[in-house]
């Protein structure tokens, strides 16, 4: 199978406009968690800004609903290890979240099958990532997970090695991802994708 085949066969990749990669998202009408954080005023997930911009386009709508439909299809992994294509970097979710424990099982799959690709998967769903651990003790070395805290100015969610964490009025926790500096991009800093952070502190916006 073409690449090009593979990526139509899962729905298509997104390619924000900020990654040096390609991602793959979907709606964030269909987070689990975050779809509740969003009523909470203060959380994260309150002002995503998945949900307005581009991610409202009749386009992009049309394309995350392609790509949930076809998720936990029997031929799943094995497009989306083609549709990757031993990229360097790949990021999961710049719109949306895991749908299950079955779904983080299937993106494991794909990090083995894809060693030379470095993945990133940020996520709110704790007791998914929880699951995993227990079962399995660890994610693959080229998995990066990183469980992200629920609050503005909140704390890194605790029990987990790598988290994320968003800063507005309180100082950044840990690193400060440099975006914000230069052009909301992420240029050549990697480090969302590097293991040795512990915690990546977001400048909200």
């Amino acid at each position: 199978m073409k690449v090009s085949e593979a990526r139509a066969a899962i729905g298509g990749l997104s390619v924000p406009s900020k990654m040096p990669c390609y991602s793959f998202g979907i709606s964030a009408d269909e987070c689990k968690t975050g779809s509740k954080l969003a009523k909470i005023e203060g959380s994260i997930c309150n002002t995503c800004y998945a949900q307005k911009g581009a991610y409202k386009w009749t386009p992009t709508k049309n394309a995350h609903a392609r790509r949930l439909n076809l998720i936990g299809t029997s031929s799943w992994v094995d497009n989306m290890v083609r549709a990757i294509n031993n990229a360097d970097y790949f990021r999961w979710f710049d719109s949306g979240d895991l749908q299950s424990d079955e779904m983080l099982a299937d993106i494991v799959r794909v990090a083995l099958a894809t060693p030379n690709t470095k993945h990133w998967l940020p996520t709110h769903e704790k007791k998914m990532v929880a699951e995993h651990l227990r079962k399995h003790k660890r994610f693959p070395k080229n998995l990066t997970v990183r469980v992200s805290a629920a609050m503005i100015d909140g704390e890194p969610p605790k029990r987990f090695a790598l988290t994320s964490t968003v800063h507005q009025l309180g100082k950044p926790i840990g690193h400060e991802c440099p975006s914000s500096k230069q052009a909301n991009k992420c240029a050549d800093c990697r480090a969302c994708w590097n293991p040795r952070i512990k915690n990546i502190s977001y400048k909200y916006h």
